[in-house]
């Protein structure tokens, strides 16, 4: 009981200053008045509605999908590094990003973001196949080492199109750090369904995850088909890192950040450790995107960086924990 109330006053504190915080700061009144007394001619009103709402939406969509989609992913190649950006998901998008700059010469803001989800499909189903999951041979090192093969070369490919077609490196900027500065452009209806698709595929298949835990064999004896199973996980953290990757763009380190303080919250079940990922996750990044709104105000720090200055260390220091063969 402890748990979830610290986790809704984190949430609502996240919230409450990214509604509030900023170049223009606003009062508890500012916020009443936006929602229930809107006054057009007023610009804290203006700030609150147009700018601030949909940055709070973007944040919860991208931080939720982040963190529930590493939960997955560590859950089941049983890795404690795995994060979306493992398995070539940001770099995918990230391709098709740039991919479709260079075709259509268009630098619509909604356009890439519809790009950036097929290219995380891409991806994703990429690692699947490569990682022999669909023979049944997919094993967690198998699909480590896929999604880090995969990922080495779309980011390749990414550089090998940029150093050839300058017109691309504005709009690669923003798809390779991330930023909510845009959330109003973005289409945030669509992508909170595809979030919202993957994470029920996720709590469906969740005691599945956790059979594959005890081993194939084993998985196989108690009625589980691993390959089936690892498709349904690539699916959800598909929908979900898309979605997030959509609206933010490639946002690194919440998704390997969140899950072992999920896993410590929800006591290693993963159903519960997927609802904390989703607050966690989104807590994060409202907190890291106030700071870096804050941090150099009136300019701002976009939320990839701030991600990624809290990420490294947390990486380090799991690296350093881990035991010898904890990935075998």
């Amino acid at each position: 009981m402890k748990a979830v109330v610290g986790l809704a006053l984190l949430l609502f504190i996240a919230m409450a200053l990214t509604l509030v915080v900023g170049v223009r700061d606003a009062g508890i009144s500012d916020l009443w008045n936006a929602f229930f007394a809107f006054d057009a001619n007023d610009p804290t009103h203006a700030v609150i509605r147009s700018v601030r709402v949909p940055r709070l939406v973007a944040g919860l969509i991208a931080g939720a999908g982040l963190g529930m989609a590493g939960t997955v992913m560590q859950a089941v190649t049983r890795n404690p590094l795995a994060d979306p950006g493992l398995l070539g998901v940001n770099a995918g998008a990230a391709f098709a990003v740039v991919v479709g700059a260079l075709l259509t010469g268009y630098a619509d803001s909604g356009m890439m973001a519809a790009l950036a989800f097929p290219g995380a499909a891409i991806a994703s189903v990429a690692v699947f196949l490569v990682g022999g999951a669909r023979s049944g041979a997919g094993s967690p090192v198998r699909l480590t080492l896929a999604g880090v093969a995969i990922n080495a070369l779309l980011l390749s490919l990414v550089s090998a199109i940029i150093l050839s077609r300058n017109e691309t490196l504005e709009i690669f900027r923003f798809w390779v750090t991330g930023s909510l500065a845009q959330a109003n452009t973005r289409p945030l209806e669509a992508m909170f369904v595809a979030l919202v698709l993957g994470a029920a595929i996720a709590v469906i298949i969740a005691p599945r995850i956790e059979a594959l835990a005890l081993g194939s064999s084993l998985a196989r004896g108690l009625g589980t088909k691993p390959g089936a199973v690892q498709l349904c996980a690539l699916l959800a953290i598909m929908l979900m890192t898309g979605a997030a990757v959509a609206v933010a763009g490639p946002i690194a380190f919440v998704g390997l950040v969140v899950p072992p303080l999920a896993r410590r919250i929800g006591r290693h079940v993963l159903r519960h450790e997927l609802a904390v990922s989703a607050v966690l996750g989104g807590s994060m990044m409202l907190l890291a995107d106030t700071a870096g709104r804050l941090v150099v105000a009136p300019a701002e720090i976009r939320v990839g960086i701030m991600t990624a200055l809290v990420g490294a260390p947390v990486f380090i220091f799991v690296v350093r924990r881990l035991r010898p063969g904890a990935l075998t």
